[in-house]
């Protein structure tokens, strides 16, 4: 195993930009919606997930019975609430913007692998700089959303590189699970972390470079 990342893949939600209290925002307010207000266990439930399985958490929490077009119906909602507090504005993660700047001159790919839909994640992505990334995957372009490690396989794929040389960076469960399934070193941006993947914190990413990117891959995929 080399000493370096042969790829990073970050997540996007919560990882590279701080979008997580907007989906909170719309998430409670889909309870809301449902019939019965969310408490802060189930909202947790509902992070880093994609949204049909949001959908089917909250209604099972609220109580309320699916029929054929609610899907359909609750995403066009919940998506044109997000536009809308996505419009307000929203920041990259503290660290980040140099971190990326590093690695891409380092020449270390990175990849977008975010359980975000493209028509959404796209605006996004473009406000952490689409010019870092080789490519980016979004949960409609795979069969199977995180937890699944399909998107993680795939982001292996497109580089060429075997799971166990790439880096991936996530903070919720679903994405945590899903890295380590694929079998890359996972930093968990978490207190509480799957099996297999290292918990760390993201205040590190401030005045970090490449070379401290190396190092917590190495400390990671040797535990």
């Amino acid at each position: 195993m080399s000493s370096a990342p042969a790829a990073v893949f970050w997540d996007m939600d919560g990882t590279l930009i701080d979008t997580e209290p907007l989906w909170g925002i719309a998430t409670y307010e889909l309870g809301e919606l449902l019939g019965r207000p969310l408490t802060a266990e189930v909202r947790e439930r509902t992070v880093g997930v994609n949204f049909d399985t949001t959908l089917r958490i909250v209604a099972e929490w609220a109580g309320h019975s699916l029929v054929d077009g609610d899907v359909e119906r609750y995403k066009a909602w919940m998506y044109a609430r997000m536009r809308e507090l996505l419009s307000e504005g929203v920041e990259v993660n503290p660290g980040v913007g140099e971190l990326l700047v590093a690695l891409k001159q380092r020449g270390t790919p990175m990849l977008v692998c975010t359980n975000t839909e493209r028509e959404l994640a796209d605006a996004c992505i473009d406000v952490v700089g689409r010019e870092f990334f080789v490519d980016t995957i979004t949960a409609d372009e795979v069969a199977r959303a995180k937890p699944h490690p399909e998107m993680y396989l795939e982001a292996t794929r497109r580089v060429g590189v075997d799971p166990a040389d790439c880096l991936v960076v996530e903070d919720s469960w679903s994405g945590m699970s899903a890295g380590a399934a694929a079998g890359c070193v996972v930093l968990g941006l978490a207190t509480e972390v799957p099996e297999g993947v290292t918990v760390f914190d993201s205040a590190q990413f401030v005045g970090a470079d490449a070379s401290d990117v190396d190092a917590w891959f190495t400390q990671a995929a040797s535990v």
